[in-house]
């Protein structure tokens, strides 16, 4: 990942993947795929993705029982690791991610002995604290490392899902561990960063600590999310 994540590989496949026209599906749909999904880079998780989604909503569900949205992004936020089903390696699917574009920070794991081969270290702009990008411009506008997050905010965006902003961010910066376990990158972010942050962090509780070998019965489970899919994100989406 630290070899191959550079600034023209996530453009290249930011256009890959951003029109979302590599099948149609249901979210139920994608869900089942994710049973043929096991997340390499996980020490916690040897078992499906889908047990995953359901104990993360789960866990969500019971702390937060007043807010649905919330519940349905734990069963969301590692949907985009279909990828890994599409062909993708691995370090291109799982794994914390990081801004490309600019020097890399303390927190990001094994930052200084996984880097030497990338090819953007060699090109100086990239290596400087803010590199391609303005002090405090926002994480709308800095390219992370692709992978599954990126993948499914994308997929989100352009079905228009009914999701607050909230939502939106927890999904596409859970990986991001530099950021908000790290408190690394705090010069390239917005004031709404800044708020959200306190959202992101909510969310990886139950994204870390929900993970068990009690499996969830997933038949029991599936009217209840249902619903919330029918809500929010219904019908046949474009991924």
């Amino acid at each position: 990942m630290h070899t191959h994540q550079t600034v023209d590989f996530v453009r290249k496949k930011g256009a890959e993947y951003g029109a979302c026209a590599q099948r149609q599906m249901s979210i139920m749909e994608a869900l089942d795929l994710l049973d043929n999904v096991v997340d390499e880079s996980d020490p916690d998780v040897d078992f499906p993705n889908s047990y995953h989604a359901y104990q993360t909503a789960e866990g969500i569900r019971r702390a937060h029982p007043d807010k649905d949205w919330f519940q349905l992004v734990g069963l969301l936020h590692d949907m985009g690791k279909i990828l890994a089903l599409a062909g993708e390696p691995q370090w291109a699917v799982v794994g914390d991610t990081f801004p490309v574009g600019c020097r890399v920070q303390e927190s990001v794991v094994f930052s200084d002995s996984t880097f030497h081969d990338n090819p953007d270290t060699k090109t100086p702009l990239y290596n400087t604290q803010y590199g391609i990008y303005q002090p405090h411009c926002g994480l709308a506008n800095v390219l992370m490392s692709w992978g599954h997050d990126e993948y499914m905010y994308q997929v989100m965006k352009f079905n228009n899902f009914a999701l607050p902003q909230e939502a939106f961010y927890m999904i596409r910066f859970h990986s991001f561990y530099p950021w908000h376990t790290g408190g690394d990158y705090m010069h390239l972010c917005s004031n709404e960063d800044l708020r959200m942050l306190a959202w992101v962090k909510e969310f990886n509780k139950f994204d870390l600590y929900t993970k068990c070998e009690d499996l969830p019965d997933v038949t029991q489970l599936k009217p209840y999310y249902q619903s919330l899919i029918d809500k929010y994100c219904p019908g046949q989406l474009c991924w």
